[in-house]
């Protein structure tokens, strides 16, 4: 009678065990393993718990109105409910699960059951975690997914924008992107800028251009919920046509308008990743919509000027109108165009948030080829790079991105080499990626020269490409310089190139000086072995002083 009670237990074992590992959906596993066992045990309550971030959760109950799913227990609270038997899932010492039943209609559970159950939820144990590695792969694919949606999203965008010259076409352009991007039904792009027709594209909405939704709109500093914003004019204005999600469109310090959103036809809330995304798409149209203003403004002063004068107009919008002054450490930086257009670029671009203590990105860049090509190059790698920017991101990962992007959108004889140092001004810490460009120079206040030397291929070259990223303190009185190679390679009368020793004595010379100070005398240094040599190139130089304490 045993060996037939015990071949019985055994079967009813391997079906259980063909059953749970049949599936790979946790919900369906769990809910087939308490009926399974409540069946088998003929009881009235019972609950299966999973252990998640070290709590253990309630995920199935049945008969357990003060055990909801996702209630916290432990064997003290089971009890409580009336439950007899509990039983860990997998190893007893740290169990992934708990198992709980209540005492059966026939008595107590026999020797035999507890034997049985304990066999099973081995079996279950597996089979959970196999579930479990299942829905991660899910959600892992699912983040790839919608990462490469993101990526796709950005580059039809730029692409678009890079031919846009109205600035209607380009709010267009971005409030159709928004409304695909999270499936909203109502959206609307609203810009000012002085002198121009403010700029109002919309769908469900009906915003008016007056001037006191213009004011709140400069107030506005980071994308967000509308429900987060403080009271006034535009929040008012914003939930009277009931939008979720406004995110400000800024240039610099200034605030050129908002892109505001209504809830996605999922039902579901905007989440941090999708306000980054909503930040990054709206920084690219910033700088379209500049452009196209700016267009528009040149077109207006003079309608026959030659592609060049436009060109360089454009360019000169994209250096900083401005160096920031940071906290014990001081930047001054200079360019200078061989032509009327350059390909050189600097900018100071703050990483978190604007702040005399706050990291910052100093950047020289150099973009293969000279006029109206170059420039509108510059000005896509300008805006991706203001558009990647965060705090958590690796500077690699930024450059690797721009990389990909840039590659998509250019022909393949355009690149672009760079030098990338996000700069810590209290502590000193710097970071940096040098993609294909000259080798910036850290002159230590003891004499000492280390070299920020290339660590991979320039920007837009090849996709693909994983750049390397490397870290330096900067002390008191230490000197950062970089610039790009038309200063190094200078030419005078007799061909001859200035190179980097005179490069670095002047450097040497001029350390104890302000910044600007600094700047100027490389500028007076490359003059005066150029001679009556004429520029070929661009000559673009920055320079970074911590101060002494």
């Amino acid at each position: 009678m045993t060996r037939d009670l015990d071949a019985g237990r055994l079967e009813a074992l391997l079906e259980s065990a063909r059953l749970l590992h049949r599936s790979l959906d946790l919900e369906d596993l769990l809910k087939h393993l308490l009926r399974s066992v409540m069946g088998r045990l003929v009881v009235g309550k019972g609950f299966l718990a999973l252990a998640a971030d070290g709590v253990m959760t309630v995920r199935i109950a049945r008969g357990l109105k003060s055990l909801p799913a996702g209630s916290p227990i432990d064997e003290e609270t089971a009890k409580a409910a009336g439950i007899a038997l509990v039983l860990p899932i997998g190893e007893p010492a740290s169990p992934m699960g708990l198992l709980g039943v209540s005492r059966p209609l026939a008595g107590e559970a026999k020797p035999e059951d507890r034997e049985f159950l304990e066999a099973l939820l081995g079996i279950a144990a597996s089979a959970i975690e196999n579930a479990r590695a299942h829905a991660e792969a899910q959600r892992l694919n699912r983040e790839l997914d919608r990462q490469v949606h993101q990526l796709q999203t950005l580059l039809d965008l730029v692409r678009g924008l890079t031919t846009a010259v109205d600035p209607g076409e380009v709010a267009g352009m971005l409030g159709r992107t928004l409304a695909g991007q999270w499936l909203v039904r109502k959206y609307a792009i609203a810009a000012w800028k002085e002198g121009h027709e403010p700029v109002l594209v919309q769908r469900g909405m009906a915003f008016d251009s007056d001037a006191a939704l213009a004011a709140g709109a400069t107030e506005l500093t980071r994308v967000g919920r509308v429900e987060n914003l403080p009271q006034g004019p535009l929040r008012s204005a914003l939930e009277d046509q009931d939008a979720r999600l406004v995110a400000p469109l800024r240039s610099g310090e200034s605030g050129l308008g908002f892109a505001a959103l209504g809830a996605p036809a999922s039902g579901r809330g905007y989440s941090p990743a999708d306000l980054e995304f909503c930040s990054g798409l709206a920084s690219q149209a910033v700088v379209a919509l500049e452009n196209a203003w700016h267009f528009a403004e040149t077109l207006e002063k003079k309608k026959l000027e030659e592609e060049l004068a436009l060109a360089a107009s454009i360019q000169e919008r994209l250096f900083p109108t401005a160096i920031p002054e940071l906290e014990a450490f001081a930047i001054a930086a200079r360019n200078r165009p061989a032509r009327q257009v350059g390909g050189d670029y600097y900018d100071v671009i703050p990483v978190a948030g604007a702040g005399s203590d706050q990291p910052y990105l100093l950047c020289v860049a150099d973009v293969s080829g000279k006029g109206i090509a170059a420039s509108l190059l510059m000005s896509n790698v300008q805006a991706t790079f203001r558009a990647l920017l965060a705090p958590e991101r690796p500077i690699a990962e930024l450059v690797a991105r721009t990389n990909d992007l840039i590659h998509a959108t250019t022909p393949g004889n355009k690149f672009v080499t760079a030098i990338l140092i996000v700069v810590d001004p209290t502590t000193g810490h710097c970071r940096y990626v040098n993609a294909g460009h000259n080798s910036g120079i850290l002159l230590r206040a003891g004499g000492e020269v280390e070299l920020l030397d290339p660590g991979g291929v320039p920007i837009g070259l090849l996709p693909g490409q994983a750049y390397k990223e490397a870290s330096f303190a900067m002390a008191p009185g230490d000197l950062l310089a970089i610039f790009s190679d038309g200063v190094t390679e200078a030419n005078d009368v007799d061909g001859n190139e200035l190179g980097e020793e005179p490069l670095l004595a002047c450097l040497r010379e001029m350390a104890d000086r302000p910044a600007d100070e600094i700047v100027a005398a490389v500028f007076d240094a490359v003059d005066r072995f150029a001679g009556s040599a004429p520029q070929y190139d661009d000559i673009t130089l920055m320079v970074g002083k911590r101060m002494k304490e």
